[in-house]
């Protein structure tokens, strides 16, 4: 029984011996190939609630209003310091009333703050410097002024926001 036993692993081991080394067979070559375009979107929670301009002090002009109540999201891979958000209207204003808007920045970008928006029928800046990223939560806030010589108007304005590279 020894002596089968060990010609059993005598002949296994020089079979090792003989086929040398276990190869794999043969190999398959694939190329991978991949594009990551540019990514830049930017959207909304919704409209804000109308806003009143109906409150003034005697003496004083009428009381500003104001609305935080929405927010954005925004994702770009623009690079460091490569985009910006503008914002741009529809249409103008009536004399006497005012618009304005902030979007709180993302990490690392820059705010221009209460922007007057009135008659920004071409996009002005409202946000800078903004890196690749990704967030959501950010608070938008219109404000919303009228002096006595507006009178009494009532309408909607679109208000559009674009990345842009910056």
């Amino acid at each position: 029984m020894k002596k089968t036993l060990l010609r059993l692993m005598a002949i296994a081991m020089s079979m090792l011996f003989i086929a040398g080394p276990v190869m794999a067979g043969d190999n398959a070559v694939q190329t991978v190939s991949y594009t990551v375009n540019a990514i830049n979107d930017i959207s909304v929670s919704g409209d804000p609630a109308p806003m009143n301009v109906s409150t003034a002090s005697a003496g004083s002009e009428p009381d500003e209003v104001s609305d935080a109540t929405t927010t954005y999201a925004i994702t770009t891979n623009g690079g460091t310091d490569a985009k910006k958000i503008t914002a741009g209207i529809n249409t103008a204003m009536p004399s006497g009333v005012t618009l304005k808007i902030n979007l709180a920045a993302p990490a690392d970008a820059t705010s221009l703050n209460d922007v007057d928006i009135s008659n920004a029928t071409a996009a002005v800046d409202v946000v800078t410097a903004i890196d690749s990223i990704a967030e959501s939560g950010k608070t938008i806030t219109y404000k919303l002024s009228a002096t006595i010589a507006a009178g009494e108007v009532s309408d909607s304005k679109i208000v559009t926001l674009t990345i842009a590279d910056f």
